[in-house]
């Protein structure tokens, strides 16, 4: 008898084990986790918002430090594994950083999302609100062209990685209140802990949706 418990229990753990969607989080330092201990990082984060609200998901961290959109590009072939179901696409920021034409990004966001569409992965695509400092037309067009892609390869979209933070902003005198900036590092750039918690519990619900979408068409 205790056999047959041990045995209906290892069946059942590798059916629950079976079902866990993989989703790989493909982005730069905002998705690695850039100057935080490893358990404050916006992937382990997400992925403890995940297990407590009960979804079966697992989130790999292919977040790379100062990688642009081209970056990503070039590694989401060996990214998107047999055993990955979706992704979250978070780049973009080191390409505003750098001031580079919003058009190569948006060719190389476009190669990603054709290469997720040929392995059948469900894709969340995530925004970027672009400075000012480049000029008006230089920000409408790097913030247009990830709905647009969103549309055309028919991905989910959230619209800036940062939307969790913008909240906090409404009412304030300045993009980078005093309210705000206690989210990021010293650097201004990258949140700290707090600023991944929010920045998570905001996105979290659309990476739920990516989950749920993903184990319905695999």
């Amino acid at each position: 008898m205790r056999k047959v418990l041990i045995c209906c229990a290892f069946i059942l753990g590798s059916a629950a084990q079976a079902e866990e969607v993989v989703i790989a989080a493909l982005g730069d330092s905002l998705t690695q986790g850039y100057g935080l201990p490893a358990e404050e990082g916006f992937v382990p984060q997400l992925q403890a918002w995940l297990d407590a609200e009960g979804v079966e998901a697992k989130i790999v961290n292919a977040g790379v430090s100062g990688d642009t959109t081209a970056g990503g590009r070039a590694r989401v072939d060996w990214t998107l594994t047999p055993e990955v179901d979706a992704m979250i696409v978070t780049l973009g920021g080191n390409d505003m950083l750098r001031g580079l034409d919003p058009a190569q990004a948006r060719g190389n966001i476009d190669d990603i999302l054709a290469a997720a569409k040929r392995a059948e992965v469900e894709v969340l695509l995530v925004g970027m609100s672009a400075p000012g400092n480049y000029g008006a037309g230089y920000k409408a067009d790097f913030e247009a062209l990830y709905p647009d892609l969103a549309e055309a390869h028919g991905t989910q979209f959230y619209p800036d990685f940062f939307t969790g933070l913008l909240a906090e902003e409404k009412g304030a005198a300045s993009a980078r209140s005093e309210t705000v900036q206690r989210y990021f590092q010293g650097d201004g750039i990258h949140p700290n802990a707090e600023g991944v918690a929010l920045i998570v519990e905001d996105i979290g619900p659309a990476v739920a949706e990516l989950a749920a979408q993903a184990a319905e068409t695999r």
